[in-house]
C-alpha cells in the first residue's frame, strides 16, 4: 500500500516543471539525511576518503542525499513522461565513441557505473538507440514492473534480471546488440574477486573482463551526471578502452574500479554511496556496517 501511494505521488509530481521537482527532491533528501538516515553513506566516505576531515565528509554526504532526493522524485518523468521531455531533460555527449561499433553490429559493452543519474541516462538512450541491459530484480513486484516498463517502453531496449541468468545478456551482446552493464555492486563472495576500490578491498564481479573475453566486445564507459542548478542530466561516453581485456582478470577489474574512482573524484556527491559496497569482506575482516564495528 505504501509503495502504491508513493508511486501515485510520483505520478502527480511528474506533471510539475522539472526545476520544481528538483527543488522538492533536494529538500526531501536533506530532511532524510538530517533524520539520521546517512549511516551507510558516512561509513563509505570514511573508508574511501580518510584524508578528508569529518566536516568535509559530512558535507559530501548531505549533498549526496540532496542529489538522491532529486533523482528519486524525478523518476516519474522517466516512467510517464514523453520521449520529447526526456530528450530535453537528458543530453547525450560523445556518442560517437559508441556509434561505430553499434552500426557495424560489433559486440559493444557500455560500462555504466552506479551514479545517481544512472536511470536517466539509461532511459534517455532507450528513446533513440537499441540496446540491452542487466538489472537487479526488485523484491516488490509492482515496483519491479514499473522499473522494467521505464527501461523498455520505447521498444528499443531489452532487460534481463541478473538473478535469472546472464546467458541471455551474453547472447544479445554476441548478436550485435549493445549491452549496458552495471558491474560495480557487491554481489557476494561467490561471484566476486577482491580488488581495491579507493584502497579498500572490495568484492567485485569480474564480469566486464569476462564478457569482453568471451565476445571480443569493445568496452566504452558511459556515465550520467546530474547537472547543478536543476539543469537536468548529461549522459557522457568515453573512448573505448585499449588493450582490454588483458590476460589478467584481476588487473582488468582493478582498471574498472580505477575508472569509477576517477569519476567519483570529479563528482563525489553523485556516486551511489548508500550501497553497502564493502559488506562482503576477505576472510578475517569484519563487516564495517555492523553496529559493533562502528561503535568500537
Amino acid at each position: 500500500m505504501l509503495t502504491r501511494i508513493g508511486i501515485s505521488l510520483l505520478w502527480l509530481l511528474h506533471l510539475l516543471p522539472f526545476p520544481v521537482i528538483a527543488a522538492i527532491g533536494q529538500g526531501l533528501g536533506a530532511l532524510v539525511y538530517a533524520a539520521g538516515q546517512g549511516r551507510t553513506t558516512r561509513i563509505n566516505l570514511n573508508l574511501c576518503f580518510p584524508h578528508l576531515t569529518e566536516a568535509e565528509r559530512r558535507r559530501i554526504a548531505r549533498r549526496h542525499f540532496r542529489a538522491l532526493g532529486q533523482s528519486a522524485l524525478a523518476l516519474g518523468i522517466l516512467w510517464w513522461g514523453s520521449k520529447e521531455r526526456i530528450q530535453r531533460l537528458v543530453k547525450v555527449e560523445n556518442i560517437e565513441y559508441a556509434l561505430p561499433y553499434a552500426e557495424r553490429k560489433q559486440a559493444l559493452i557500455c560500462f555504466t557505473p552506479h551514479f545517481v543519474g544512472l536511470d536517466f541516462g539509461g532511459v534517455r538512450l532507450s528513446t533513440e538507440y537499441r540496446g540491452a541491459a542487466v538489472y537487479s530484480r526488485q523484491r516488490n513486484a509492482f515496483l519491479d514492473r514499473l522499473l522494467k516498463r521505464a527501461r523498455t517502453r520505447f521498444g528499443l531496449t531489452q532487460v534481463f534480471a541478473r538473478q535469472d541468468s546472464l546467458r541471455p545478456a551474453l547472447r544479445a551482446l554476441k548478436s550485435g546488440i549493445p549491452l549496458y552493464l552495471l558491474p560495480d555492486g557487491d554481489f557476494g563472495a561467490s561471484e566476486s574477486i577482491f580488488v581495491p576500490f579507493f584502497n579498500v578491498p572490495a568484492a567485485t564481479v569480474p564480469v566486464l573482463s569476462r564478457f569482453a573475453q568471451l565476445t571480443g566486445a569493445a568496452v566504452v564507459p558511459c556515465v550520467t551526471e546530474q547537472l547543478p542548478g536543476a539543469r537536468g542530466y548529461v549522459v557522457r561516453f568515453y573512448p573505448a578502452w585499449e588493450n582490454f581485456p588483458s590476460e589478467d582478470v584481476a588487473a582488468d577489474t582493478r582498471r574498472m574500479n580505477s575508472f569509477i574512482e576517477e569519476r567519483a573524484l570529479e563528482m563525489p556527491e553523485q556516486y551511489f554511496w548508500i550501497h553497502k559496497r564493502f559488506r562482503t569482506r576477505p576472510p578475517g575482516e569484519a563487516n564495517p556496517y555492523a553496529w559493533r564495528v562502528l561503535n568500537k
